[in-house]
């Protein structure tokens, strides 16, 4: 097996588009019959996803495992932050919730972590060709330099080629090249092989002797300049990037509540990208029985946004909609939400609260984390896929009916709740669910969808430079995984 010296990128900042590229070179790699997979050692963020073996990891590592043909696997994220406060995340561990390490103080989790990170690597490293890496936020983040084990300290470890990526269309994109490159110590330099400027639009001319200026400075040359590329690919936490369809001329339109802490935003865009539909995002009070439905998505901290619903007054908006009529849908805690009341014995989230009574079921938080890949019976057609990824336990009362089986989802008249994360992406349960609101069109398969547009990315943002950036990797010493871990 030929194997190829790891390919590392990283951002000057966040949304530099990391993902994007790193998911692009994923499927153009794996086009070339090349065996390749993604690693991020650390990411922070509440959209998440459930692999086949029941492990949770960040949907952008999971989308890029897609895009590279193989089977999303925790080694390729081994540590999820999943923020639930102001201050304070949950800590997922190579798929599972790490509850000792959740209440340590950030800078005291790098030697707890580090050697979880490492193994993971060298795993990869050793059962595949190449390895495409995603830094996290920007290795000039020097006052988290103590802390770091996703950035330049994995680049050492992993003898991997950098390559900086600024977003040029923030503007400013020569300067955060620059002084990011600045910012590091010089082993770490000698690392970066190259710069890319992403998101570019408009005339090439425009970039004049930038680039040479910047090498003059550097020493190092600019790869690639990608223009912006309109795509589908899921975001890895950025509900701004949802946007806003023109409304008037939809067929249906839907509001996404976007209380804080919500989660999984992206399982929606088999919705949105659906033509002739409007998918809305609301974050303060308005009217809400404007829209043909209203969806509360998931939360990692149901209880507080709860608390925003009811304090910025969209909670009466939801309420008053669903006695207009309006369809009302939420998914996981968003469910929670709708139903009687909020158990929570433990304190996991600040106690019992009363929720909007719309559906009757109530909740009991849970120490226990349910995660799962499910296939079930939906009870108006046939089977529906999805996973599972919530610490409640949920009983209905008599005026909730079954909506999906085995305990995964209630009906009472126009609002449904479930538990199961994904439903749109089955086309049959989409065809459905638009229908009933006055939608028109034909439901199209996501998953093949989906699965065209990693074609079309890898060639649009990869193909012209990617090539270059394969190496034969250095011989190095060989470690096996044992001896790493007794470090």
């Amino acid at each position: 097996m030929t194997r190829y010296t790891p390919i590392m990128l990283m951002g000057c900042t966040s949304d530099a588009g990391k993902s994007f590229l790193c998911t692009a070179l994923c499927r153009y790699f794996a086009n070339q019959g090349i065996r390749v997979a993604p690693f991020k050692a650390q990411n922070m963020s509440n959209n998440a996803a459930v692999t086949p073996d029941g492990l949770e990891i960040g949907r952008a590592q999971y989308a890029q495992a897609l895009a590279a043909r193989i089977q999303p696997e925790a080694r390729m994220q081994p540590v999820l932050l999943k923020p639930q406060g102001d201050t304070q995340s949950q800590v997922v561990v190579l798929g599972r919730y790490a509850p000792a390490i959740t209440a340590t103080p950030w800078l005291a989790r790098k030697p707890l972590l580090w050697d979880v990170v490492r193994n993971s690597l060298h795993s990869l490293l050793h059962d595949f060709e190449l390895v495409i890496i995603e830094g996290a936020g920007s290795p000039a983040e020097v006052n988290l330099r103590q802390s770091d084990i996703v950035n330049m300290r994995v680049a050492l470890e992993a003898q991997a080629d950098v390559y900086l990526v600024a977003d040029i269309d923030r503007g400013g994109a020569f300067a955060h090249l620059l002084g990011t490159f600045l910012c590091l110590e010089p082993d770490e330099r000698a690392h970066v092989k190259g710069f890319v400027l992403n998101k570019f639009r408009g005339d090439p001319a425009l970039l004049g002797d930038g680039m040479a200026w910047l090498q003059t400075r550097t020493g190092v040359p600019t790869v690639a300049v990608i223009p912006m590329i309109p795509h589908l690919l899921p975001e890895e936490d950025n509900i701004a990037a949802i946007g806003q369809r023109e409304a008037r001329s939809a067929q249906v339109r839907i509001a996404l509540i976007a209380y804080p802490y919500a989660s999984n935003f992206d399982e929606f865009d088999p919705l949105r990208h659906e033509k002739g539909v409007a998918l809305m995002p609301v974050r303060a009070r308005e009217p809400l029985d404007k829209y043909d439905a209203i969806i509360l998505p998931g939360s990692k901290n149901t209880a507080a946004s709860l608390r925003f619903l009811l304090r910025s007054g969209l909670a009466a908006e939801v309420v008053r909609a669903a006695r207009c009529g309006v369809m009302i849908y939420g998914v996981c805690g968003g469910m929670q939400m709708l139903g009687q009341a909020l158990r929570d014995p433990l304190g996991l989230e600040g106690g019992d609260m009363a929720a909007l009574g719309l559906l009757d079921v109530t909740t009991e938080l849970r120490l226990h984390k349910v995660t799962s890949q499910r296939t079930v019976r939906w009870l108006d057609g046939g089977e529906v896929r999805g996973y599972e990824i919530h610490h409640g336990f949920t009983v209905a009362g008599p005026r909730a009916q079954p909506h999906l089986a085995e305990g995964l989802g209630w009906q009472q008249d126009n609002v449904i709740g479930v538990y199961l994360h994904d439903l749109f992406a089955n086309t049959a349960y989409r065809q459905w669910w638009l229908s009933m609101l006055g939608w028109r069109g034909t439901a199209q398969d996501w998953t093949a969808r989906l699965d065209a547009e990693f074609d079309r990315v890898a060639n649009l943002a990869a193909s012209g430079w990617a090539d270059a950036l394969l190496k034969p990797r250095a011989h190095r010493r060989q470690e096996t995984l044992s001896s790493i871990g007794e470090r």
